[in-house]
């Protein structure tokens, strides 16, 4: 048996508002919003009385969809530490492909977006950056040059 495809990834945050705001700019369009409880998600994630709220936001190509989560209870904790560096195991990044990087990280600054070091260029092929975004999050772009 193989895997069908990637349907999502979550990503538990803590301003639902801002989050959207930020996937937005970036060119995600937000599919759904809706509240989320009850004993079958209590079962599926494991936790006790789970109440959150969530966005599913999708990439203008339709394939790949952003679960946006904001947990109400239990509520949510951080990691150690918050602004965790891109070494650090785990899921640390998740990366999109954009027409011109500059004007995306513009754009997302005014969302409250940081560089985590600069935009650099890979040979002759990409210009690539990393941003922190809401909740710490960090965003991977890549711009190609051919």
């Amino acid at each position: 048996m193989t895997v069908k495809r990637l349907d999502n990834i979550g990503i538990v945050v803590e301003d639902l508002p801002a989050a959207i705001a930020f996937f937005t700019e970036l060119g995600l369009e937000l599919q759904a919003e809706m509240p989320v409880a009850g004993d079958w998600v209590d079962r599926v994630v494991g936790l006790e009385n789970v109440q959150v709220d969530i966005a599913m936001m999708r990439t203008p190509n339709g394939q790949t969809r952003l679960e946006l989560t904001k947990f109400h209870h239990p509520t949510a904790t951080h990691g150690d530490p918050k602004d965790a560096p891109a070494n650090i195991l785990g899921l640390r990044r998740i990366m999109f492909a954009v027409d011109d990087i500059h004007d995306v990280v513009t754009r997302l600054r005014k969302h409250g977006a940081e560089l985590v070091g600069e935009v650099a260029r890979y040979q002759d092929l990409y210009l690539l950056c990393y941003l922190r975004g809401p909740s710490g999050i960090i965003v991977a772009l890549a711009e190609e040059l051919r």
